[in-house]
């Protein structure tokens, strides 16, 4: 299966914050790091309706390869890492889908 197609990769992480930790400053702070990063598409930040210390990062990429590569492997990430790792708990897990045509 490839990892692009014509709309994008959109990663989502549910990111669980420690209770008294969900510091919006600080993801803003952040966002350009993400946002400035080549093949980055689009980025929503969510907070759950349930549980107000539960996030969902949407981020759209066109592909993969433009996250874990273009944007894991670059300086910019072990700033957002130093910047935003701290608050979750436990650490979240990343996963990347596309659309279904015609579903």
């Amino acid at each position: 299966m490839s990892t692009t197609d014509a709309e994008g990769v959109l990663e989502m992480a549910v990111l669980n914050v420690k209770p008294g930790q969900a510091d919006l400053t600080a993801f803003a702070g952040a966002r350009p790091l993400l946002e400035g990063m080549a093949g980055q598409r689009r980025t929503e930040l969510r907070r759950c309706v349930e549980d107000d210390h539960q996030f969902l990062l949407l981020v759209e990429w066109d592909s993969v390869e433009a996250h874990k590569v273009g944007f894991r492997g670059r300086p910019a990430y072990a700033s957002w890492r130093a910047q935003l790792h701290h608050f979750y708990a436990p650490f979240p897990v990343a996963q990347h889908d596309v659309s279904v045509p015609h579903a």
